[in-house]
């Protein structure tokens, strides 16, 4: 029998929808993608995004220290927790219903809460501006900015929203029981939203005021794991050079040269392509016969194929 492919899954925000109700439905449409790959005879890992999730949870908190002016403010660091709690438990549900739908029964699924160590010299600190959490008026910012010594920034004219640092994962903390558990069988959901940003203290981890791109933290994952894919799902089958122009340009079959090539020529917006296509370069460089793909979530298996989907490779 051939070894299993070992596939690392970055789900992106709309493989999770925007509120509790719509998070549950989409679940159910992801799980059935991720299956398809265990049916392919992939061995998958899931990581996912928490952007919507953790802004809810972060309202959620500030509203309650509204209530209750003795409640203190809840950390970002623990937002992250939650959303990771929260996503997981509705994943790996619909997994493990989705399984059994179609009669596999020997598979495990399990969330494991993740912390990722950030460097606390890492120059996003200097720099914060990550938006998390809603909209508020000029005066509802001020008085954030003196309660919670948030960092407060207008947006396009839409209002001010808090922004945070995105400083890049440089250790996966409990990526041993991660290794363990794959290795075992498990189908395992971790480094959720990014995982948990923390800082090393002597033996101490102290929670940062900080959101990691989960594409990043998803492609250490990949590679400390030693996968053979790392699947990067977003909203488009495939990358493109000049995005929504008239000279736009799909990509199937990318080198790491190439790559690094566009990226240099700006053909990838920061903030949306750009670290999914540097993430995606990252991992394909790191190790001869690692690839990366970035695809729609329904064309995962077709990718996997090498059917569809933007494959990046050595």
């Amino acid at each position: 029998m051939s070894k299993k492919k070992r596939v690392v899954i970055a789900l992106g925000g709309n493989a999770l929808g925007n509120t509790l109700p719509e998070q549950m439905k989409a679940v159910k449409i992801t799980a059935k993608a991720i299956v398809d790959l265990i049916e392919e005879g992939c061995e998958v890992v899931v990581a996912h995004g928490n952007g919507p999730q953790v802004g809810m949870v972060n309202n959620a908190m500030i509203a309650l220290t509204h209530e209750d002016p003795q409640q203190p403010n809840t950390p970002l660091s623990v937002c992250v927790a939650m959303s990771q709690a929260y996503i997981g438990y509705d994943l790996q549900n619909a997994l493990r219903e989705e399984m059994l739908n179609r009669g596999i029964d020997n598979i495990p699924v399990a969330t494991m809460i993740t912390q990722v160590r950030v460097d606390p010299e890492d120059p996003a600190f200097k720099n914060p501006s990550k938006p998390i959490g809603k909209f508020v008026s000029q005066e509802q910012a001020k008085r954030m900015e003196e309660n919670f010594h948030y960092i407060m920034k207008e947006d396009s004219g839409r209002g001010y929203r808090r922004v945070v640092a995105s400083p890049k994962p440089v250790e996966i903390i409990e990526i041993g029981t991660i290794r363990n558990m794959v290795e075992s069988g498990d189908l395992v959901i971790a480094c959720g939203g990014g995982g948990i940003p923390v800082v090393r203290q002597g033996n101490h981890l102290k929670g940062a005021s900080a959101v990691i791109d989960k594409d990043f933290a998803s492609c250490l994952m990949a590679k400390e794991l030693d996968a053979d894919f790392l699947i990067i799902l977003t909203a488009v089958e495939q990358v493109a050079l000049n995005f929504g122009k008239p000279d736009e340009t799909w990509l199937s079959d990318v080198s790491v040269e190439e790559a690094e090539k566009y990226i240099d020529q700006g053909h990838f917006a920061p903030g949306s392509m750009l670290p999914k296509v540097q993430a995606a370069v990252d991992f394909a460089s790191s190790k001869p016969g690692r690839t990366a793909l970035i695809t729609l979530l329904e064309k995962s298996r077709d990718a996997v194929q090498g059917k569809t989907g933007t494959m990046f490779h050595l």
